[in-house]
């Protein structure tokens, strides 16, 4: 096929295979944890990431992870002090979070460079961001395979997985900070407005459609793979945001799914 004899977008595609095993993983614990807007909060922040990485003319991707690595961290502390009301540390993180991005991109002369970040463009995913995306996704792999369980019981309910003796505060913030990398990796392609969108929605289709764990992810799976690579060609042709494309694609694909959904209850 004709684009893929550009390079970028071969890393592209291979950035968007490893998605596809990341964002069903990590969408449905956010989901069952009920922290959907985590990954929105991490997006706004991963964006003061970028913003200090160009001021201090480094690979953004590095300051993008160490800066959603400490908000992770914060934001599991504020859900911890904020234990009944944890919307309260998201709505802090969030707008601290786009208050010091705002900040920061004041300061940077490379408008268009930050564009890239802010709405996803194909030809931003370096070599490096894609070894680490690979990496990343290999981790999250293994790790759901040998850690299931526990990661099963933490997500339906912390009391009872404190109760068993499983380390529920290391763990939450393990999984904050592999979100948040995670994020920050996949930002290039999605842009900051539209990441969160792509980490949850496909484990939330097939979450209607599968009520068994494995068969979420598994189904999640293929369907991020759908979307992922049909929004790569469709913006590549058309020449559209690549994160528009493909959030749009997994929204036709909800709206398929609901209409199905309706028609075989009838």
């Amino acid at each position: 096929m004709e684009m893929f004899q550009y390079e970028f977008m071969g890393r592209a595609f291979l950035a968007a295979t490893a998605i596809s095993f990341i964002s069903p993983i990590l969408g449905l614990l956010l989901i069952m944890r009920k922290q959907s807007l985590m990954a929105d909060t991490l997006a706004h922040i991963s964006l003061a990431g970028v913003a200090f990485g160009y001021l201090l003319n480094v690979e953004p991707t590095i300051t993008t992870i160490l800066f959603v690595a400490a908000a992770a961290v914060i934001l599991e502390y504020l859900r911890v002090v904020y234990a009944n009301y944890s919307d309260i540390s998201v709505a802090m993180m969030m707008s601290g979070g786009m208050a010091l991005a705002l900040l920061l991109l004041n300061q940077v002369d490379s408008a268009s460079s930050i564009n890239s970040y802010l709405f996803g463009s194909i030809i931003t995913v370096s070599p490096l961001q894609l070894a680490i995306l690979i990496g990343l996704a290999v981790v999250i792999v293994a790790a759901y395979i040998i850690f299931k369980r526990p990661l099963y019981l933490i997500s339906f309910d912390e009391d009872t997985a404190f109760t068993a003796g499983l380390p529920v505060r290391l763990i939450s913030i393990i999984f904050s900070i592999v979100t948040g990398m995670a994020i920050a990796l996949i930002m290039p392609i999605a842009g900051s407005l539209l990441v969160s969108a792509i980490i949850v929605m496909p484990a939330a289709i097939a979450l209607r459609l599968v009520k068994n764990f494995d068969g979420v992810i598994a189904l999640g799976v293929v369907i991020a793979m759908v979307g992922m690579f049909s929004g790569l060609a469709t913006s590549y042709y058309l020449d559209t945001p690549p994160g528009a494309t493909i959030v749009a694609i997994f929204v036709l694909l909800f709206v398929i799914e609901s209409g199905y959904l309706k028609i075989t209850k009838s």
